[in-house]
C-alpha cells in the first residue's frame, strides 16, 4: 500500500508520513494481512534533508521488521534516481527487509541493475510512469517492453526476488517463458495497480493457462493527498493518466 503524496516543503510534513506509514504497517499486522508499505523519498523529505530521510526509513523499516514486514523504496523521475539508489544501500545495509524499485524505460537501468550491492535484493520491476526525456530513455512502447525484458532477465540472472509491476498481458507472457527458464517461479509475482484493468489481472490471479501461475499482488494508494497528487501525475504524464483514470471510473 501507498500513501499518496510526495515532495514534501516542510519536515512537519515528512514526519508525518512516517508516522502514517507505521500506522499502516501495525493495521497491516493486526489484520494478518499480507501486505507491505512503499514509500516514495519525497515523501519523506528527501528534497529537504537526505540524512533527515533516511532517518525516517529507518523508523519505518525497524518497525516493519518487528512486524515480520517488508518495506519498499519507490523510484521518482530522475531527478532523483541517484539519490533513491544510494539511500537504499544504505536503509539495506541495516534493514534487509527493504526492496526497491528500477524503471525499464530508463537507458541507465541495466547498469543500475549490475551496480546493486552483493547479496540478496527485492526488486520491483515497472517500465516508468514519468516521461523523461529521449536522450535518457525508451519513449516507443515495443523499445519500452524489451527494456522491460532485459531488465527483467538481468535481475533474474543475478538471483534477485522480483515483482513484475505490469498491466500489459502480452509482456506477461514473455515473463512466463524467463520466468521457466530461469527456475525463478519461487522468487517472483505479478504486480497490477488497483481498479486497473481488472478483468485481466483477475484472470491471471485465477490461473489463466496462457500467463505464468505466479502470486498476484494489488498496489493499493490511499489518502487525502488524491487530488494534489493526481494533478501532479497529470502534468507528468497526460496520457498515461488519462489511461489509468480512464480505467478506474469506466472499467475496462
Amino acid at each position: 500500500i501507498d500513501l499518496l503524496g510526495e515532495e514534501v516543503s516542510e519536515d512537519a510534513a515528512a514526519d508525518a508520513a512516517a508516522q502514517e506509514y507505521i500506522r499502516a504497517a501495525e493495521g497491516l499486522a493486526e489484520r494478518s494481512i499480507d501486505a507491505y508499505v512503499s514509500i516514495k523519498p519525497t515523501h519523506l523529505g528527501l528534497t529537504l534533508d537526505s540524512d533527515r530521510c533516511l532517518a525516517r526509513y529507518r523508523e519505518v523499516a525497524e518497525r516493519c521488521q518487528q512486524l515480520n514486514q517488508r518495506l519498499r523504496v519507490e523510484m521518482e523521475d530522475t531527478r532523483f534516481t541517484d539519490e533513491t539508489l544510494s539511500l537504499y544501500e544504505r536503509l539495506k545495509s541495516s534493514h534487509p527487509n527493504c526492496g526497491i524499485v528500477v524503471q525499464a524505460r530508463l537507458f541507465r537501468t541495466l547498469d543500475d541493475i549490475a551496480a546493486l550491492s552483493e547479496g540478496e535484493h527485492d526488486v520491483r520491476l515497472v517500465k516508468g510512469i514519468y516521461l523523461e526525456p529521449a536522450e535518457i530513455a525508451h519513449t516507443e512502447p515495443a523499445a519500452i517492453s524489451d527494456a522491460y525484458m532485459s531488465c527483467a532477465e538481468a535481475l533474474l540472472a543475478r538471483g534477485a526476488t522480483v515483482s513484475f509491476a505490469t498491466h500489459d498481458e502480452h509482456l506477461v507472457r514473455r515473463l512466463g517463458e524467463v520466468i521457466e527458464s530461469a527456475d525463478a517461479a519461487s522468487r517472483c509475482e505479478l504486480q497490477v495497480l488497483d481498479g486497473v484493468r481488472a478483468s485481466f489481472w483477475r484472470g491471471w490471479r485465477d490461473g489463466a493457462a496462457d500467463v505464468p501461475g505466479q502470486p498476484l499482488r494489488v498496489y493499493v494508494p490511499y489518502g487525502p493527498d488524491w487530488r494534489a497528487y493526481s494533478i501532479r501525475r497529470m502534468r507528468k504524464n497526460p496520457q498515461m493518466f488519462r489511461a489509468v483514470t480512464k480505467s478506474l471510473f469506466f472499467g475496462d
